[in-house]
């Protein structure tokens, strides 16, 4: 067992502010932002906090629970592809039941583009993470990543193939992007022994790869193309000793910790999705 660390001293914080990071639902709003009337396509933006602002430290309405901002990659995205209407309906915490039933209305059969990311919320990512950080021995902190892992193994993909159906139904027409998460850790990087242990590093970044396995297999069984961010996130993961794509655990900013950052999105999921898309 390891040494109690400094950042558990802050157990209450990290428990109250985690409600306001991956773990807030909130149902999209009329102010999703919309441009082009008679426009070459039709995008529509679906998905949880990673497809919104946290980590960028950017926002529309920092007291928005949606914490949408302009600095993502769906926003980024619909920038450079100025013929394309474009709707987010994105908003953190949204787990793939309310993707269904508060997001997919958004769209129509006139969506020819769909990017979704969902999932970490199914699985209980933000418990998983809260975990880690705050437990007193490695293997505390792995229980809750395999709990996560039978979680993503279990019901996730009956969930996943019933909001994908949802959203073939409501656009017929769309190429659909299902976007993956990256891992968080570069393993025996340059993080040295202070935080979290290289055991709990990789126990996380073995969730991530499940995660994405799954995510993959669903897209596929649907037609849709899976988007996998992994390779090129990480050379800029936490530890690598590059410009990070993803937030550490900062405890001024809980609500913006293990997120892609500007970088993240620009330079990350940004080029990765113009490669799908052209």
């Amino acid at each position: 067992m390891r040494p109690v660390r400094a950042r558990r001293s802050l157990t209450s914080l990290l428990a109250a502010a985690a409600a306001v990071c991956l773990a807030v639902t909130a149902a999209p709003t009329a102010l999703a932002a919309e441009t082009g009337a008679a426009a070459a396509g039709a995008y529509v933006a679906l998905g949880d906090s990673y497809a919104v602002g946290p980590g960028t430290r950017t926002y529309d309405d920092p007291n928005d629970a949606c914490r949408r901002g302009p600095l993502s990659y769906p926003r980024l995205w619909a920038a450079q592809h100025t013929g394309y209407s474009f709707v987010e309906a994105s908003c953190s915490g949204a787990t793939t039941a309310d993707i269904k039933t508060q997001q997919v209305p958004r769209l129509t059969t006139g969506t020819t583009l769909v990017t979704v990311q969902a999932g970490g919320n199914d699985v209980g990512f933000v418990a998983v993470l809260q975990n880690c950080i705050l437990t007193l021995d490695d293997k505390d902190c792995v229980a809750g990543v395999e709990a996560a892992k039978a979680a993503a193994t279990g019901a996730l993909p009956g969930a996943l193939a019933d909001t994908y159906a949802a959203i073939r139904q409501s656009a017929p027409n769309a190429r659909v992007v299902v976007v993956g998460y990256p891992r968080l850790y570069k393993i025996g990087g340059n993080c040295g022994v202070f935080g979290l242990s290289d055991t709990e590093r990789t126990a996380l970044n073995s969730a991530a790869d499940v995660l994405d396995t799954v995510l993959a297999q669903q897209a596929a069984s649907a037609g849709f193309t899976f988007l996998d961010p992994r390779t090129a996130f990480d050379a800029h993961s936490i530890c690598s000793g590059n410009t990070t794509w993803v937030t550490s655990l900062e405890w001024d900013k809980i609500n913006e910790s293990y997120h892609p950052n500007q970088a993240g999105h620009r330079d990350g999921y940004l080029p990765a999705l113009n490669a799908i898309t052209g």
